[in-house]
């Protein structure tokens, strides 16, 4: 099989039901930014973030897979017919037991802080950023679509927990905050 079809060279693409939309739908920049996510996520776990955080981040990157499917998919099956396609309540718990977790070890959070510190620490910075614009996104299709809730909320808290590991990378490495 070629990498490419020449079906898209019009400006529009094809949806996992088969539909055919322009490349710049509300849909597909939805889950176009959150393959940018899992992307930029890429680069985080390319700095040797450690096993117990690659393996984290490795789930993420499997749920954010999950999260582009349940987008590209206006009729919203393939959640039922793909069981790694689903993101449900459990998906948005374990977010937010790895917030905890690494939200104990770290300093009270006193004032804004700068985005940077260590290269991992920023890469994680900028995934949060990436993922605020996602869940944009994915707020901009609700409006216009039915858009599972749960997809907002596993971004919402998403982009919380990204905000922590950043902190907590920084941190474990020694690496000052920057107040604004």
């Amino acid at each position: 099989m070629k990498i490419y079809t020449k079906t898209g060279d019009a400006g529009d693409t094809g949806l996992i039901d088969g539909s055919r939309v322009g490349k710049d739908d509300l849909r597909v920049s939805a889950y176009g930014d959150v393959d940018e996510l899992n992307s930029v996520l890429g680069l985080a776990r390319a700095e040797e973030a450690g096993p117990a955080l690659d393996a984290l981040l490795h789930e993420v990157q499997r749920d954010l897979f999950a999260l582009g499917a349940r987008l590209a998919d206006p009729k919203e099956r393939i959640a039922e017919k793909k069981q790694k396609a689903a993101i449900t309540d459990t998906h948005v718990k374990a977010i937010e037991d790895a917030i905890d977790e690494h939200e104990a070890e770290l300093p009270p959070l006193r004032a804004f802080i700068l985005p940077g510190g260590s290269r991992l620490g920023a890469h994680l910075h900028l995934a949060r950023t990436v993922c605020r614009r996602a869940e944009r996104a994915v707020v901009r299709l609700s409006r216009q679509a039915h858009v599972d809730p749960l997809l907002i909320v596993y971004l919402n808290r998403l982009a919380d927990l990204l905000f922590v590991l950043a902190r907590h990378a920084n941190h474990r490495l020694d690496r000052p905050e920057h107040k604004w």
